[in-house]
């Protein structure tokens, strides 16, 4: 196993109990979660025992749910935020199901708003949302390498190296990266 895996391991661990411990903090039972985030309550108590690894797709649903980014529920699994974050240092999450590879190049810290995040979508790949996971949230999208299908309130935007979009969030999105290089873009994520 190489050390990227252990870190993804470790990672997936203190995500597992940072969701079981976000359901208890709320005092939520398994079947109330589940009638929150449409996720089953057999899928919710395996992702809690860490027996398997979230989707982007489900996590958007518990992060909407807990009223989270996913960049701040990751953050939460680490110990207080530093100011300088080094590249070995900075948490990388991988989708098990479509290879969508996401950074915390600067992760969301207590008293500020804003996150810096590196993200791939494999060629092929589509990732949809069905709300976001904070109303009004604002976020801009620096494309780095490769397309990007975004749809952000049933407008498809088509981003090419060097595009940057901006937005707030209200409804449903859906990144395709329609090939034939994987999408590369840095994202930044703004708390309304």
């Amino acid at each position: 196993m190489e050390l990227s895996d252990l870190a993804a391991t470790d990672l997936d661990t203190r995500l597992a109990a940072r969701l079981a411990s976000l359901r208890a903090e709320r005092g939520w039972s398994l079947d109330l979660l589940a009638e929150r985030s449409g996720i089953s309550r057999t899928t919710l108590s395996r992702l809690e025992r860490g027996e398997t690894s979230p989707t982007a797709s489900l996590l958007g649903r518990l992060c909407t749910a807990y009223n989270r980014t996913m960049s701040r529920l990751i953050a939460e699994t680490e110990a207080e935020a530093p100011q300088l974050v080094r590249t070995a240092d900075q948490a990388t999450w991988v989708d098990p199901e479509t290879g969508f590879r996401r950074r915390g190049v600067s992760p969301p810290a207590a008293g500020l708003d804003a996150e810096l995040v590196e993200a791939t979508l494999p060629a092929g790949a589509v990732i949809s949302y069905a709300a976001p996971p904070v109303q009004g949230l604002e976020q801009h999208i620096w494309m780095l390498g490769g397309t990007l299908a975004l749809t952000v309130d049933s407008k498809v935007h088509h981003l090419q190296p060097g595009d940057c979009l901006r937005f707030r969030l209200f409804g449903p999105t859906r990144f395709a990266a329609p090939g034939p290089d994987d999408a590369h873009y840095a994202l930044v994520v703004c708390r309304p």
